[in-house]
Parts: structure tokens; sequence; C-alpha cells
């Protein structure tokens, strides 16, 4: 493997160029219109235009990326996350052209792609699931008779979707037929496939995820959990590890479950498992993602290593060069994901020019980053501006360091997820690990950061007004008095 297309843009695409030039192989980016000034496109040893703005239109066109790897002589394409990263179609393609895809076989990502074939899997190797179903659902009469037998609350979800598409959550039998009826028409238009299926609602749940990694001479191994609890519109934002309840006897049954679930599909490469875990830290089976994850970098810095690194080292045929008994976890990361979006205006993207862009920087703190100054952040993409992330040797030591490093991030001409991240930072409730998917609605509203940010920009308003009398009333008597001659000759 000599040049490595990278199917991606802004910070993904950089963070993987940056690996694959350690390692002495050349990179391709790709880039729309948009893109043109991006960094990964000055980073890249060659780069290519494949369209227009819209992704559909650029980064979303296999055929095109394809021809540039040919046109530049790339031998393998990694797809990063998003976009083309879990399309079987695609991995299929590059595979039928000759090139290394760089992530699972594409019998794997359908496989788990659709979540009533993962959940069937998943069920015949022994991994915990949600009471359920694990059929699609079309019609109301077997939708109640499964709400009945489950136990309300239940969950109507997408078997194609992702990202919280396609979900609903039904408290009363009355609401089912509208729900499900929502629930149908938003997963036909996200995924063209309005497959459905039903499952008990867990109230109150943690969101924990297993990072697997597996090679083609038959081994897998999990590297440990990520807590990603703390989510907007089912979408994750502060994201850490390890889980600030994991013990050691849950971890080793999560940890093994997943790497059942990998075997299930004989999975290669980087993969993540997500469970619910209950208030009894009980754990089900949510999904498997089939590729690289956004937060990733979290499981890289409690373990050392370089989940990237570890993609190549499979896709060329090498094998782990670790097994389970070599993995430790060293410390406690936290990562945020700063995205281009307004937390006091619920979230709603944020588009604009940075006039001022300047990431933090100092000892255990990284950022991934995919813009610069002076940029303009686009509305055809993701709002993901950087991801910051932090160690520390306790999870109280990562706390008051991602406090710092939040505070030290400058970025003007947007509104970002900075300040949301400073709030769930000060909260009691993450501090002391008590809290679910469920902490913005029971705790955060706008009202609530503006009342947060508002003390203290009292506190300074009156310091500078102090500081102010203070340097007036020493002018005053410092300042020489006025004779009586000058005021005669006036």
């Amino acid at each position: 493997m000599k040049k490595i297309l990278v199917a991606n843009r802004g910070e993904i695409a950089l963070r993987v160029m940056r690996t694959a030039r350690r390692m002495g192989i050349q990179t391709v980016a790709v880039y729309s219109q948009a893109d043109r000034a991006s960094p990964h496109v000055r980073f890249a040893d060659e780069a290519v235009c494949i369209g227009p703005p819209p992704s559909t239109q650029s980064y979303l066109r296999g055929d095109k990326i394809i021809e540039a790897a040919r046109q530049t002589g790339a031998d393998a394409i990694h797809p990063g996350y998003g976009f083309l990263s879990e399309n079987a179609a695609f991995a299929r393609q590059v595979r039928e052209a000759g090139l290394i895809f760089i992530g699972p076989s594409p019998e794997s990502i359908e496989m788990m792609g659709s979540k009533l074939a993962a959940k069937e899997a998943a069920k015949r190797f022994d991994v915990p699931m949600v009471p359920g179903v694990e059929e699609a659902v079309t019609d109301l009469e077997t939708a109640k008779a499964i709400g009945r037998r489950v136990g309300y609350p239940i969950l109507i979800k997408a078997s194609a979707g992702g990202g919280g598409k396609g979900m609903r959550v039904v408290e009363r039998e009355e609401d089912l037929q509208e729900q499900m009826e929502r629930a149908i028409s938003e997963a036909t238009s996200a995924f063209g496939d309005g497959s459905v299926f039903i499952e008990k609602y867990v109230s109150s749940p943690r969101h924990v995820e297993v990072q697997v990694m597996a090679d083609t001479h038959g081994n897998v191994v999990y590297l440990f959990e990520r807590e990603c609890s703390i989510q907007r519109r089912h979408q994750k934002v502060v994201e850490e590890a390890p889980c600030v309840i994991m013990t050691p006897d849950i971890r080793r049954a999560m940890g093994e479950a997943a790497v059942r679930v990998a075997r299930a599909c004989n999975y290669t490469g980087a993969g993540t498992v997500e469970f619910l875990v209950d208030a009894e830290r009980n754990f089900y089976f949510l999904e498997m993602n089939t590729r690289l994850q956004v937060e990733h970098p979290v499981t890289e810095l409690i373990t050392g290593l370089d989940l990237v690194e570890c993609q190549i080292r499979v896709a060329r045929g090498e094998e782990l060069p670790f097994r389970q008994e070599d993995l430790r976890i060293h410390g406690h990361a936290i990562e945020l994901r700063v995205c281009a979006e307004d937390p006091q205006e619920n979230f709603l993207p944020s588009t604009g020019t940075l006039t001022r862009y300047r990431p933090p920087k100092g000892e255990y703190i990284r950022v991934d980053d995919g813009y610069s100054e002076g940029m303009e952040v686009p509305i055809f993409y993701d709002p993901l501006l950087a991801k910051l992330i932090v160690w520390g040797q306790t999870r109280a030591e990562a706390i008051q360091r991602m406090k710092q490093a939040i505070d030290a991030y400058e970025v003007e001409g947007v509104a970002t997820t900075l300040p949301f991240g400073r709030f769930v930072m000060d909260h009691p409730a993450f501090v002391e690990g008590h809290f679910d998917t469920g902490f913005i609605p029971k705790y955060y509203t706008p009202e609530a950061l503006r009342e947060k940010h508002a003390l203290p920009a009292q506190l300074a308003a009156l310091l500078a007004l102090r500081l102010h009398l203070e340097h007036k009333q020493q002018l005053s008597l410092s300042a020489p008095r006025q004779s009586s001659w000058s005021t005669r000759f006036e």
C-alpha cells in the first residue's frame, strides 16, 4: 500500500492523512468546490476536485471517487466516517476496481447496516437484547400486540436508520398509529427503506459503546468502552473513556459480547458495538457501526494505540500486534464535539466566516480539526468544526483540563457548542457521574446557559467599573492644581 485516497473531508480526512504520512504512505485528497481551500486539500500530496458543493454531487459520488483513485494511482481508499463509509455497494465497487477498501467487507457492512439483521446475528451469539421483536413491523394491529406484550413505553426504530431518524418513543397505545406512520415516512425519506421494528423503551439509559478491532487472521479484541450519553437529538456531543459506572466484571462481559457480535458477521478492521445500559447496569445490544467513530480519539488516548494505523495494517493483511491480555486502560479522556451550532437556539446550525479561530494548545490537549481562520463554514455538510480531546490521570483531572481548554478556545464568526461543553463540565450530575441520555432535557435550557454566563459577565463588569473609578480617583488626586495666574489670562 503506497498511496491512500481519503474519501472524506474536514478533520477526519486530515486525521487519516497524518497517520498515513507518518507510515510513509502518500495521500490523495478529494474535495468539492466549496472545500477548495480546506486544510485537508493543502495537506495531501495530491488533490482532485470531484464536483459541486452538495454532497450528492461530490462526496457521495462513489464513481467519481474511484475514478480519482485511478487517475492518481492510489491503491487504497479510506472512507473515514459518514458519507460512503457504511455503504456496502461502494465498498464492493472499490474492491471490484482492484483497490483496497480500508474497512470491513461489503457483507459485514450489509449485515450490520440493517438493524434487524444485526439483532438477529447478535441474538444467535447470545448477546443480550432489549425485549421486542427482531422482524419488520408493517401493520398497526401487530404493533399493538407487541406493545401490549413488552409494555409501554415502546420505541419504534427504522431498520436502516441512524442519527435518530425514523425513531419514535410511544408512551400510550392511543399514540401508536400516528407515531408509527411518522417513523415509517421519515425512514423512507431518509434511507429509502420504511422498515421499522419495535422494542421496549429503556428509560434513563446510558449509551455505552465498545471499540473492537479484528484482523484477517481470526484475531478480535475489544479496546474497552466509551461513554456517549450526552446527546442532543440522539446525536453525541460529549464522549469519554472509560465509562464512570463500569466495573471490571461488566467491562469484561460487554467487551466479550462485542467480540461475539464482530465474529457474528466475520468482521475485520475497526468497528464499534453500541449498548444501552439501564439503571441496574444491565446492558443490551443496540447496533454495530462498521467504521471508525467520530469519538475514536478518547480510546486512542487511554490505550496508546493509533486506530487508523491499525486499520491500515489490517487492510494490508497484517496480524494485530497485540492480544487482549496486552491491553490496559491508562487514565481518562474526554472529547467535546465543537460544532457550528447555537446551543442557545436549540442547537441550530450556524454558518458564516471564521473571523477568529485559535484552538487551545498544551500538554495532554488534542484538537482534531479541519478549519482555519478566515474560512467559510458551509451549509452543505455536518456542522462539526473540530474535536477537542483531553487526557488526565483521573477523570477529575480530565474534566478540569477540558474546562481550561474550552476557555482557551477562541472562535468568532459562528456560534459553537463550546459554551454548552463548559456547561456540561460544570454540572454536578456530570461531575458526579449521575447522568444518562436524558441529560439535556433534564438539566439544560438556553436560559440556564445564559444565567451561567451572566454572573461572570456581571462580576467582570463590576470589577471593570471599580478599576475605572479607582483609576479616575487617582488621576484626580494627582492632577496639578490650577493657578490663579493662568485663570486670569484665559
